[in-house]
């Protein structure tokens, strides 16, 4: 793909946006890329991409600051892993239908983004209200924890390959409800780092398809590096509750967009 700056800016705004408030740079970068008119299946492959690059740089400072809980990944992977596969094994069998692949990507990005408006939007009340409701009892038990655990990765392993977000907000809010009485970096920094490998490999998966643009690509890895490195540096300046608002209402319009408009 030839250079447009637009791109870059695009990189650079997400990137920013990801860096003041933690909201998953999928959410915000597919639909945008939809709206350059890219088609679905490239622009859920790229972001994929651009997701796994970008993140990893996350995973290093996380990990630095202790704020990875690697028992906590490693069983998110096992159920998240295994459900990329399977879904790339679905959409490699019926690639030879384009027309139905983006429908089917359009329609699940489409409630994806529904679900991670209410998940960034309510963020805080589930909190309080994963903490207040869970019972010692339950939290002891790991066996459940740990299955339940595994069932939250195949959940995202499936939405993040057919859409490319879920795996920041919805894991994080998700996880909010297993393990409350984990601090909220340690919680941040464990989904941040089950998101590199998730991504990573249903990023490959896509590529294998034919659904990447290397340019495109390293037009938004331009833009993202700075603005997530600006973001972070501003992100105790902005009211974040007006942020997030802002842009959980947008992830809905966008949302209700794709499935009901189209």
């Amino acid at each position: 793909m030839d250079f447009q700056l637009g791109f870059v800016v695009a990189g650079l705004l997400v990137g920013f946006v990801v860096g003041l408030t933690g909201v998953g740079g999928g959410s915000l970068m597919t639909p945008i890329l939809l709206w350059f008119g890219i088609p679905p299946t490239t622009a859920v492959g790229t972001d994929l991409l651009y997701a796994a690059f970008t993140k990893m740089g996350g995973v290093f400072v996380h990990h630095k600051k202790n704020n990875i809980n690697w028992t906590i990944t490693g069983w998110l992977s096992l159920g998240s892993v295994p459900a990329a596969l399977l879904t790339l094994w679905i959409l490699h069998r019926v690639k030879t239908d384009i027309t139905a692949i983006n429908d089917i990507i359009k329609y699940s990005l489409g409630w994806a983004l529904l679900f991670t408006s209410v998940a960034v939007l309510f963020k805080k009340k589930l909190l309080v209200f994963s903490q207040k409701h869970a019972g010692d009892k339950f939290h002891s038990e790991s066996k459940t924890q740990n299955t339940l655990t595994v069932g939250i990765g195949v959940l995202l392993g499936a939405t993040v390959t057919l859409t490319s977000i879920g795996a920041g907000a919805l894991g994080t809010v998700t996880l909010f409800f297993l393990y409350p009485l984990l601090a909220t970096p340690r919680l941040v920094g464990t989904e941040i780092a089950h998101a590199v490998p998730l991504t990573l490999i249903a990023g490959l998966g896509h590529a294998t398809m034919g659904n990447l643009d290397l340019g495109l690509l390293g037009q938004l890895l331009m833009g993202s590096l700075p603005g997530i490195f600006i973001g972070s540096i501003l992100s105790e300046k902005v009211p974040d509750l007006f942020l997030r608002n802002a842009i959980a209402g947008m992830l809905f319009f966008v949302g209700y967009k794709l499935i009901f408009i189209g």
